[in-house]
């Protein structure tokens, strides 16, 4: 069969499993920590990684919790990235300590410019795939370059008319 269904190549992101992935991410990201006072902050990349990054926030007591927000689509077409909302820099300064968190790194794109940012900060992220996964120092599970992730915002619970019918 050469037709595919729409959710064959999907990887479906339970609110559950996202939860535990993310507390796996700290759990890796403890033993990571500067011997210097721990880690400083937690930068989120919006919007996806807004929920990992306050999990992992949560789990390894980070008080400090800031966002930056990336923008490299404009409605379907993939543009050049651009920062559109910069964390404290005076904060973050060049990352040292800072842990940057993300749900996935996808070509690594975003990552360049958020790294040009904060070129010492740690980044992490529950899923990466393989075009990007050398711009991630941290991350739990890798998936091919060509499934889609869908996370639970992304999705609505709803009826699915089965694949065969029954007679």
């Amino acid at each position: 069969m050469t037709d595919r269904l729409p959710h064959e190549k999907g990887f479906h992101v339970s609110w559950d499993q996202l939860h535990r992935d993310a507390r796996a991410l700290a759990w890796r990201l403890q033993g990571d920590a500067p011997e210097q006072g721990g880690w400083r902050a937690v930068v989120a990349i919006t919007r996806g990684g807004m929920a990992p990054a306050m999990i992992v926030a949560r789990e390894l007591d980070i008080r400090t919790v800031d966002t930056i927000s990336v923008k490299s689509y404009n409605h379907q077409s993939q543009s050049e990235p651009v920062v559109i909302k910069s964390p404290d820099m005076d904060l973050v300064g060049d990352g040292s300590g800072v842990l940057i968190v993300d749900d996935l790194v996808d070509t690594g794109r975003t990552l360049e410019v958020v790294r040009r940012h904060m070129p010492k900060a740690h980044v992490a992220t529950v899923y990466a795939k393989p075009k990007g996964r050398p711009m991630v120092d941290t991350f739990i599970t890798e998936v091919s370059q060509d499934t889609w992730i869908f996370f639970p915002w992304d999705m609505a619970l709803q009826y699915v008319e089965p694949y065969r019918g029954s007679d």
